[in-house]
């Protein structure tokens, strides 16, 4: 039997990251037919509080050799290929395939391409404000000729609030919640047929349960999508 292979997850933040992971390991057993199974899985996580340093000074040089120094550590220890559940982040993946000693899976293009399968034209993107001011969503979705529709201002500015204060210390609050669906809500007014999740943890407070719109799970999608690879180009045993 030929073994899955393994998977390198190139961690920022501990929710995001957790819920990565828990989603590999809860949703393998489905695909290798046997229970309590699932591919290899190495994580490496810096410090939070350096990457939040280079994104504050745009520094995305630095951002991406934190990424690649991971990605390093990763393979000497036998990934085989690297993820990162951080959207943000992703504003500095072309700096970093070219120097990577491992193949990656890029997050934006991975819910672009079940955005595509499920039909949608029009999509909002929820994230930080580093991530709603950047390209990565655009770029990626209009690949697959989707719009991508960003929040207004204040909408981006209580949205970088929220995930940063709140979701990444894993603080979910009713009252968030709420402020969170009501953006949703807007962005559905402004002609969205559904809205990318693109903070890996807004599923913490947003879902298809509990909004206006359906929702891409940026999380849980890039978890799939590194699920399939692993278990489509097993290696020999």
């Amino acid at each position: 039997m030929n073994d899955p292979l393994h998977i390198g997850i190139v961690g920022c933040s501990a929710e995001g990251a957790a819920l990565c992971y828990r989603t590999l390991c809860a949703e393998a057993p489905a695909l290798l037919g046997r229970a309590h199974a699932h591919p290899e899985v190495s994580m490496h996580t810096p410090s939070l509080a350096a990457y939040v340093d280079r994104l504050d000074r745009g520094d995305l040089q630095g951002v991406a050799d934190l990424m690649l120094a991971s990605a390093t550590k990763l393979a000497a220890i036998g990934a085989d290929f690297l993820i990162c559940p951080d959207n943000t982040l992703h504003q500095a993946f072309d700096r970093v395939a070219p120097r990577s000693p491992r193949p990656w899976l890029h997050i934006a293009d991975e819910v672009a391409r079940v955005a595509a399968a499920r039909g949608f034209r029009r999509v909002g993107v929820l994230g930080t404000h580093w991530l709603v001011k950047s390209e990565v969503y655009p770029q990626a979705l209009q690949a697959f000729g989707i719009e991508a529709v960003r929040p207004d201002d204040a909408d981006r500015d209580a949205l970088g609030r929220i995930i940063m204060d709140e979701l990444v210390p894993g603080i979910v609050k009713p009252v968030s919640v709420a402020a969170l669906q009501r953006i949703v809500e807007r962005l559905a007014a402004r002609g969205c047929d559904a809205v990318v999740l693109g903070c890996t943890e807004l599923p913490l407070m947003l879902g298809d349960h509990n909004t206006a719109l359906p929702t891409l799970d940026s999380t849980r999608l890039l978890a799939r999508a590194a699920l399939a690879q692993a278990v489509r180009a097993q290696r020999p045993a």
